[in-house]
Parts: structure tokens; sequence; C-alpha cells
């Protein structure tokens, strides 16, 4: 083309037919080139969705041992951050070949050009590809951090979930913590970005140094030798043929190795198993034997630690057997201490995946006592149940665990101590009616872990471990005949026990009474119920014990649409639910936030400096335009050196100023985008630890985690080089037309038509592709939430063996996800045709200019500018992708900002200051205190008035949602007044700062929490306390054997959620956490639900010894707790209904009375008190 615009003899059709050629060729490549890239992208999509499904897999069958090896966070980070690089490298798997291929047929038609002279810029080349190679070896990833930080991410909002971390005001600690990492990450960034910074200077040197050192050598070489347009301008168009193979090559290698080391050390990490067999709860290895016949019901007791939830592992395979074997003869069902709940409908949490038969259905809800539950969940059965159980009570979710396997009509049921978690006559409901000799599973083989003395006699046999062994197996009576450690066992715990249980098996009207407290409450009133109510005690409709009313304990604030909301709406209208969450367009005001993140310095700078590295691109090739017119003005005659070496030295001198301009852009760049994503995350963080409770409540942690994970890594490294490539595409783009218009002004006129086409493609494709990619970023969240419900459940799916059907609930969520990844990729395939397409034009019609005004232009000029125009169809491809992928990654901004908007709880510390010494007498005045849980919802509280003095141990019972939990919530201002005030020591609540108020109060709360990192750690988070203390707390709490015998003591690694501590050894830690604080005021929140009577008697004690000087609120499941209180507040519907001493309560027959004839507690003589109470912890 350039050799018909110099040589005017050639025929003029010659130069239309190279331009409609030109077009051709150009169209065949578009069409190759985009199949090719639409089968390597469904490719990447095949193998992420592979992993992914290959890593749910792995953690269906992975051993625990394997299982503390990595944590949830870990392999959260596998199914996304890795699996999306796998993704990444199939893209350009076959750059592999093709690249060589490339690079082989570059050098070939070079050769022919300029001869041997291409050695010298293929050298330099090469010298290139191993520094690049370097570099990209020298930045080592850093996940390390990202898995660390996203680990301790997702257990700091697990403890807020449970309110652990609010109620002690441990969040600074844990802010130090994700920010201490944090900052290690973002040095490791800074380093990668500095590196990259002398890759990214290398590289944009390269063509220039390329271009220099051949052109240099073609003219040194033979003085003959005279650089022309012709041989000038196809040379930097295969040299530009060449940047690409030799740039990608290098990188594609190291992505891989990457890929290669990150999966290497995770898959080792995932199948690495123990050989020896160390029980879970770090038991020395023993020797159990045990054999139970086919329909028994057998109950196992002993103390904690002693191996009763290791047994029930052991018979469901979840422990490793040094030598024997389990033998399980039948189907399997389970029942676990803390029970698992999935986010799904009730009736699915208990059909569990069998079919519904609806009488089978109605009776298990019935044994379990759900039915008046049913009555006031919104949605029956199909109330749809938020994640880990949200919406539902403590009782409730243990209800619902033990009907799911009741449902499911197994052969061997294996129940760790599922009523412990349940109000005493529930659990003799529940003994009744579903596991005793009574119950509808009592012919099937049952095996019961307990704490409650009082369901021993109605067994078949009793099983008693001792540190890990079976000290006796046999009958309740031919065990207490042996008078050995199960007869003393009995000696302590039981003695009233055993008087209860006569009386009540002579009065059915007990029994009687308990059945009509099961029944629904309806319109009409039941012959029963009004014969009970008239003959033996008062039972008032809203007493029904297993009611949750909508108004009642935390969780109110979750409407079943709420939970339903992402769900539903997603399926029902996607663009509608996205564009509820999302405006249509990134708003512009966004991106001046990123700006402003980075600081307008770097960005105003980063600008400048690369608008000059363009105008110094350009200047250079106009220089080259104007040496190849040498070419002409020299024809035949000597070209004089000085002439050369001008023409070479200002050439170089020109590449190398757009180097420095790069490598500068760069530094910038990566100093202004750490910047950024420091002041993001750190925003981020601070607003989410400020929030109130009921934006929990209301939020799936999955979504949380989404923020703090995919949105902040984009924010770390997709937006700063999308914004990059953004700056170059634009400038480049804008280079090209000057070009082009420089060489034939009227292409101006063909610019605007053009533009305009290219405008409203480009905006028809980045509105659908930023729709699309929300949709992913929407779909993507329920594979997560799906994958840690399992992961957290996974002895439960095990038991009941139903891998194969979250297997394929994994496959579909996966599939959902895939409806709107797969689009994506076509869509980008649609909008490069037409991009393509727009740039051959480009192409042509600058040719077909060249041709018609070949006369009065010079060769340099349109070699410049159909090289240039060569160069269009790649920049305008990606200036559009670039800003698609600009407004998709800017998202992550705005998600990020969303959530750093959201509205905080009172400040941390106000202006009031409490005294040091503040509470010093721990007295509580309540005035007139009403609240509610949301502006919306009717109040919890109404009302309540009343005074408690020092060191007064005050008893609260009441049914479920009576409001128990809502008034410690107060206290604790999670929750704030609607009205009225607390007064403590005299100072109104409200006017402290929530942290001077949380951390003078002391709460030992019902679900013991324990994070990851060291049991010093667990204390004591502010290490404000010296080792000293701690022993002496252990000791108290009874933790000083077991913490002394360990191999690191103190700095003992506790893993994820404490799973390597037994429950029991957990809420004693939560008794040392109280003691090491001790502040005058100390609640108990249901503390020992969860534990055996020894450990109840041992946590009982130290408390009525450690905190004889506190005033202590105990919230009583079990009113044999609270039975030497110096008084006992009733609450029922918010209110307080009565209030005064234990025995004055019981002889006035009123509200107390009635639960404790439930609870079988038939004297409460104020004398006795405090030895009734130790005998009767427990039920």
């Amino acid at each position: 083309m350039i050799s018909f615009t110099t040589d005017k003899s050639i025929y003029t059709w010659t130069g239309y037919m190279y331009a409609v050629l030109l077009i051709l060729v150009a169209v065949f490549q578009s069409l190759f080139l985009q199949q090719y890239f639409q089968r390597c992208f469904v490719l990447g999509m095949k193998v992420r969705t592979a992993i992914m499904a290959a890593v749910y897999k792995k953690a269906l069958v992975v051993s625990n041992d394997a299982r503390k090896e990595s944590t949830f966070g870990e392999t959260v980070n596998l199914m996304s951050a890795d699996a999306q690089r796998f993704n990444d490298v199939i893209n350009f798997i076959h750059l592999l070949w093709s690249c060589p291929l490339q690079i082989a047929l570059a050098i070939a038609f070079l050769w022919i050009e300029l001869g041997p002279a291409v050695l010298a810029g293929l050298a330099v080349m090469v010298l290139m590809v191993p520094i690049n190679g370097l570099l990209a070896n020298m930045s080592k990833n850093n996940m390390r951090y990202k898995d660390k930080r996203m680990k301790i991410m997702n257990e700091m909002l697990n403890g807020i979930k449970v309110l652990i971390l609010k109620l002690y005001a441990w969040e600074p600690s844990f802010q130090n913590q994700v920010m201490g990492i944090r900052e290690q990450e973002l040095g490791v960034m800074r380093k990668f970005a500095y590196l990259s910074s002398v890759s990214t200077f290398i590289f944009s040197c390269a063509p220039a140094l390329v271009s220099l050192a051949t052109f240099a050598v073609f003219v040194a070489v033979d003085s003959e030798n005279v650089l022309d347009a012709g041989k000038a301008f196809t040379s930097i168009s295969l040299f530009n043929i060449l940047r690409f193979p030799l740039a990608f090559l290098p990188m594609l290698i190291a992505a891989m190795v990457q890929v290669g080391q990150h999966t290497c050390t995770h898959a080792h990490t995932h199948t690495y198993m123990h050989t020896h067999c160390t029980h879970i709860f770090h038991l020395p290895q023993k020797i159990v034997s045990l054999e139970i016949k086919p329909g028994k019901l057998v109950a196992v007791v002993g103390v904690v630690g002693s191996g009763k939830s290791s047994l029930i592992s052991a018979m469901l395979g979840e422990m490793h057997s040094a030598k024997g074997f389990v033998n399980v003869q039948g189907s399997v069902a389970l029942v676990p201490q803390q029970a698992w709940i999935q986010n799904a409908t009730l009736r699915d949490n208990i059909l569990f995946g069998y079919p519904l038969e609806d009488s089978r259905f109605q009776a298990t809800l019935e044994a379990c006592a759900l039915g008046p539950d049913l009555e006031l969940l919104p949605g029956g059965d199909q109330t749809e149940i938020g994640e880990k159980g949200i919406n539902l009570s403590g009782g409730q979710k243990q209800r619902v665990s033990l009907a799911r396997a009741a449902y499911s009509q197994a052969d061997v049921y294996l129940l760790d101590d599922p009523l412990s978690a349940v109000d005493s006559h529930v659990g003799k409901h529940l003994f009744e009616e579903v596991v005793g000799p009574t119950g509808i599973l009592k012919d099937k083989t049952r095996i019961l872990v307990t704490h409650g003395v009082s369901f021993l006699p109605y067994v078949d046999e009793i099983v008693v471990l001792k540190e890990g062994c079976v000290s006796e197996v046999g009958s309740y009576q031919s065990l207490k005949d042996r008078k050995g450690a199960f007869s003393e066992f009995l000696d302590t715990y039981a003695k009233e026990e055993g008087k209860q249980h006569t009386e009540l098996s002579q009065k059915p009207s007990s029994a009687m009474m308990k059945l009509a407290l099961m029944r629904p409450t309806t319109g009409k009133e039941d012959p029963v119920s009004k014969l009970l109510t008239g003959t033996v005690v008062k039972i008032h409709p809203s007493f029904s014990f297993c009611c949750l009313s909508l108004n009642s304990f935390k969780f109110k604030v979750l409407y079943w649409h709420e939970i339903l909301y992402f769900s539903v709406s997603l399926y029902l209208s996607p663009s509608l639910s996205v564009s509820l969450f999302f405006s249509l367009q990134v708003k512009f005001s966004v991106y001046l936030q990123y700006l402003r993140a980075m600081g307008w310095g770097y960005a105003t700078m980063f600008f400048l400096v690369y608008f000059i590295q363009n105008v110094a691109f350009i200047g250079q090739n106009l220089w080259l335009s104007d040496w190849t017119n040498d070419a002409e003005d020299y024809y035949n005659k000597t070209y004089p050196n000085w002439k050369r070496d001008t023409r070479i030295g200002v050439f170089g001198a020109l590449g190398v100023a757009q180097g420095l301009f790069v490598f500068m852009g760069t530094l910038l760049l990566a100093n202004g985008s750490i910047n950024a994503s420091r002041i993001l995350h750190t925003r981020l963080l601070n607003n989410i630890l400020r929030v109130p409770m009921m934006f929990f409540d209301t939020t799936p942690s999955g979504r949380v985690v989404n923020r703090f994970a995919k949105d902040i890594f984009t924010v770390d490294e997709a937006i700063p080089q999308s914004f990059r490539s953004w700056i170059m595409c634009f400038l480049g783009v804008l280079g090209t037309l000057f070009v082009i218009c420089l060489a034939t002004p009227i292409f101006t006129a063909i610019i605007i038509p053009l533009a305009v086409v290219y405008y409203f493609v480009q905006r028809f494709y980045v509105a659908s592709s930023r729709q699309l990619r929300r949709l992913d970023s929407v779909s993507r969240s329920p594979i997560y939430s799906h994958f840690g419900e399992t992961v957290s459940g996974l002895s439960v799916i095990r038991a009941y063996g139903h891998q194969d059907r979250f297997l394929k609930h994994n496959e579909k969520v996966i599939d959902e996800n895939l409806k709107s990844v797969y689009p994506w990729i076509i869509s980008n395939r649609w909008l490069a045709i037409r991009l393509e397409f727009l740039g051959n034009l480009v192409v042509f019609f600058s040719a077909l200019l060249a041709v018609i005004a070949r006369d009065s232009l010079d060769s340099g000029l349109v070699g410049l500018s159909i090289s240039y125009a060569l160069n269009v169809t790649q920049t305008l491809n990606w200036l559009v992708r670039m800003t698609s992928e600009l407004e998709t990654n800017i998202v992550a901004v705005e998600r990020v900002n969303e959530y750093t908007e959201i509205e905080n709880e009172a400040d941390w510390v106000s202006e009031m200051r409490p005294p040091e010494k503040w509470p010093e007498a721990g007295r509580l005045r309540f005035e007139n205190f009403k609240v509610r849980y949301r502006p919306e919802l009717d109040l919890v509280l109404h009302g309540i008035t009343c005074d408690i003095d020092s060191t007064e141990k005050i008893g609260i019972v009441g049914r479920t949602g009576a409001g128990k939990s809502s008034l410690t919530n107060c206290l604790f201002r999670i929750i704030e007044a609607a009205e009225g005030r607390i007064l403590i020591d005299g100072t109104d609540i409200a006017t402290l700062g929530l942290h001077d108020l949380r951390s003078r109060l002391t709460i030992i709360p019902q679900d013991p929490v324990l994070f990851s990192g060291t049991l010093r750690m667990n204390l004591d988070p502010f290490e404000t306390f010296s080792d000293e203390e701690i022993w002496r707390v252990l000791e108290l709490s009874h933790l000083k054997e077991y913490v002394g015998g360990l191999q690191e003591g103190l700095t003992h690694g506790v893993s994820e959620g404490g799973e390597n501590l037994s429950i029991g050894q957990r809420q004693l830690l939560c008794l040392a956490r109280a003691l090491l604080r001790k502040s005058r005021i100390l609640i108990l929140d249901e503390a020992t639900a969860a534990v055996d009577l020894e450990t109840d008697n041992l946590i009982q004690k130290t408390i009525r010894r450690e905190f004889s000087h506190c005033t202590v609120l105990t919230i009583a499941h079990r009113l044999h707790s609270i039975l030497d209180s110096s008084r006992v507040m009733v609450l029922d519907a918010g209110k307080i209904v009565e209030f005064d001493s234990p025995s004055t309560l019981f002889n006035k027959q009123g509200h107390f009375y009635s639960m404790a004839r439930d609870a079988g507690i038939t004297t409460v003589d104020s004398t006795a008190l405090y030895s009734t109470a130790l005998d009767n912890t427990a039920l």
C-alpha cells in the first residue's frame, strides 16, 4: 500500500484492490479470533465449575483431622479466588502454542523485509523475556494474608451474630488484628506494584528499543541500506505483532505455576490425615468395647470431657480407630448437641429430603411440641428459617432438629444431649412423646447422651463413661445396687429427683396437665383444659411454653419475607431485585469517591504523566515518518552520518522518555490505589463493627463476607489495573484518530458517523454487561452460603447419608450462577464482532482515502496512518472492554460504600465518662422501661419498673418469648429504649458510651463462643492482665489442671469456633472470662443449659463464692438453679407479673407456682434453699 502511494506508475485499481483485501483479511481474522475466544471462555467456565464442585465434594468427605488443617475461610478462597484463577488461565491456555507460532511467523516476515538486522531487535526482545519472567516470579501472591484476614473476619462476624463481641466490647481487639493483617497485605501489594512498575517500564521501552536496535543495525551495517517508508512501517507493524506473544508468554507460564502451587498446597491440606488416633477432645487413646441391642434405649452419662460426644462421633465413623471396628447396622439419624438448622423452610428442615407424608409429619410435629410454634410463625411450616436458624430460639432449634430425626424413620438414633437446650417441662414432654419407652421411637435403637438424671430410671441400659473408658454398663437399678461410680454420682446429684419422680408417677393429673399445655390454643375451650383450669392450677393460654411470638427474643427483627427477599425476588424478577440494590447505572459520584480515596494529587499527576507519554509516542512515530522521507530526498545519494546519528538519537530518546513516563505513572497509580484500598477497607471495617444488631439479624453473613472478600479484592487488584488500561486505551484511540486525521484530513468526516455507531454499541453492551456481572455477583452468594452451611452440618449430613442430595443442590446453585456467567461471555463476543468490524472500517477508509488522495500525500504519513489504523481495531475493542470492566469493577466501590453508610449504634465512648471504679455498688433501677426492636414493631417490654439493690441475686423466669433475653439486651444497650430509662448506681446508661457501659458489665452467655487463636487471647484479647491473674481464674474455673497439662499451656491453639474443646470446657472458659473482668454486675444467660451435672455444680459454686459481692441476674431455663435467689422476677408478655422471694411466690400460688409444679418442684423451703438448689441444679 505504501509502495502504491510512492510509485505513481502503479494503476489506481491496484490501490482499491489492496484496500478491499485489507478489510477482507481483517474480517476473517475477527471471525476466527472470536470463535476461538468463545470456545476458550466456555472451557474456562466449565473448568471453574468443575473445581467448585470438586472442592464441595471433597468437603463432604474430608476427615475431621484434615478439617482442622485448613479453615473455612481458606476453603471458600479455594472456591472463589483460586477457581477464578484457573478460569483465567484456561482462557488463554492455547497461547502456549500460538505464541511461539506468532513469533516464528513475524520473524520470518521481518527477515524478508530487513534481512539479518532483525536479529538485533530480536536479541533485545529475548533479553526482556527473562526479566519479565523473573519479576513475575518475585511477586509471590499475597493470598496467605487474604486467607488469614478472611478467617478472622468470618469469626468476627459469627461473634457479632451471637452478640459475644458486642457484649464483651471486644470489637477494638479484633479490629486491630484485622488491620494488622491488612497492613501486611498492603505491604505485599505495594512491593508487587513496584515490581510491576519496573516490568511495565521495560515492557513499554521494548518496542522503542527493539525498533531502535533493528533500524540502527540496518542502516549501520551497509551504507546502501536506506530506511524507506515501506520497510519501516511494515517492520513496526510486525514488531507490534511480536509484542503481545513475547509479553504474554512469560506471564502465562508464571500464572500457571502460581495456580499449580496454590492448588497443590490446598490439595495437600485437604487430603492430609493424622495417622495416630487422637480423640477430638485431646483424650489419650482409649479402648472402648460396647454392644447395644436393637430396639433398646441406652443412656450415656459422664462428666465434662469424659468422651460422650467422642463416643457418638466414633459410632458415626468421624474418628480414627487405632484398632478394632465400629459396626452400626441399619440407617442412622443424629441429633447433635448444637442443633444444625438449614436456611430453608421449617418443613424442609424437618423433611430433610424425604417425601412428605402428611399424617407422619403431623404426628412428628405434635410429638416434638412444635404445634403452637407453627401457629405463631407467619408462614406456618412454610416459614423461611434464616441462616443458622437465626429466627428460632435455642429450644425451638433443638426441637426442629429432633423432629428431623423422628421423621426420618431411621433404625438407629444417636441423640447427643438434645434435651438440655429446652425448658425442663418441654424436656419431659419430648422424653415421654419421642425418646422414652412410650414415645414414637419406642421400637428403635436409641443412644441418648444426657445430663438429666431424671430420665435415667426409664432407660433400658446406662453406659457410664469415665476418662474416655466405659466404667460401668447396666440398668438403673443394677448400677445403683452395685455402689460404684454411678451410685456416687446419683447420691451427689439426685436426692430430690427420686422423690419428685415417685410423686409424678403417682399423680396422673400432672401428666394430663402437661398434655393440656401441649395443645395449640384454639377459639373453643378444650374440655380437658377446662377441667384442669378448674381443679389443678390456672393455666393462662399465653403460658404455652413453646411459643415464640414475633415480639420475643432478639430474633424478632427477622420477618420471613426479609429472609426470602433475596432468594425469591431474584428468581421471580432478576432485574427488579438487582435494580433494587443498585441503580441502573453507576453514578459518576462513585468514580469521584474512588479518586478522592486515591488522593486528587495522585490522580491528576497520573493522568498528566500518561498524557505526556502518549505525546512522546506520537512524536516518535512522526519523527520516524519524517525519517522515512529521507529515502526520497537522498535517492541515489550518500546518506550523511550526522543525519543518521541524529535520526537514531532522537528516535531512541523519545522511546526511553515514554518508558520513563510510564514508569512514573505506574508508581503514582500504585501509591494512589493502595491509599484507596486502605481507606475503603478501614471505613468498611469501622462501620461494620459499629452497626446495630438489627443489621446482622436481617443480613446473611455470606453477604457481608462477600464485601470483605470479593469486593475488597476487586478494589485492591482489579480497579487499579482496569483504571490504568482504560486511560491508556482512551489516550491511544485519541492519538490514532489524531494521526489519521493529520495524514488524511478528510477522514474527520468519517469519524463522526463511526463515533455515533460506536457510542450506541458500547452503551448497549456496557449496560447489559454490568447487569450480568451484578447477577453473577448476587447468584454467587448462595454458593458460598450453602457451602458454609454444609461445612457446619457435616456430621449431620454424613450421619443421614445425604451427601448425594447436597451435591445435587450444590450443582443446582452453581447452575443458577452459570445462567448469568454464560450470557456474559456471549455478550463479550457480540461486542467484539461489532467493534472489530468498526475498526476494520477505519482501516478500510484510511486505506481508501490514501488511494484517492495519493497525489497529495507523502509516503511516510500514509504508512503511519495505516499502521495506526491497523492498531485501532484492537484499541477500540479494548477501550469498550475496559470501560465495561471499569464500570463493573467500580460497582465494588459502590457496594463497599453502601455498607459504610449504614446508620451506626451509639458512640463507643461518649463525652460523659463514668468513674474508674463504676459501678461500685451495682444497684439497678428500671423506670417505666419500654423497648421495641424496630420503630415499626410492637413493644417487647411494656413499662418495666423495679429496683435491684447492691449484691442482690435475682432470678428472671418466664415462658419462651416473655422478654427475658430482651431485658439483658437492654442492659447492654443492644436495643435502645423506646421510653423510660435504666439507672446503674444512679447513672442513666443512655448517657454513657457503649464500650464504657459494656466493659463494666459481665455476661456468661448461653452459647460458649470461642475464637481461633490462643487460649490467652480468648480470655484477654487486649492483654491487660498478667499470666498470674489468668492462671488464678483458670484455677477458680477448674481448668488449671487441663490447661497445665497442655504442651503449650496458655498459648495452646484454639481451633475455629473452639471445636477442639468440649462444650463443657468452653463454658468453663466463659466463666474464666467473667472472673477476669471483676465487674460488680453479672448476668447469667441460661449459662448451664449445655453442661453436665458436675460442671453445672462447679459453675454454681464458683459463682456463689466469687461473685458474692456482686449483683447477679440469672435468666433461668431450669427453676432449680434460681431457688436460692434473693428474689425472682417472673416475666410474661414483656411485663413483670411477680417479683418477690421464691418461697413467697410459691406460697402465693400464681405464675411462679404453676411453673415450679411443671418442673416437678413440690416445696420451696426457704431455710433449705441453698442445699435444694445444689441438689437440683439440673433436670
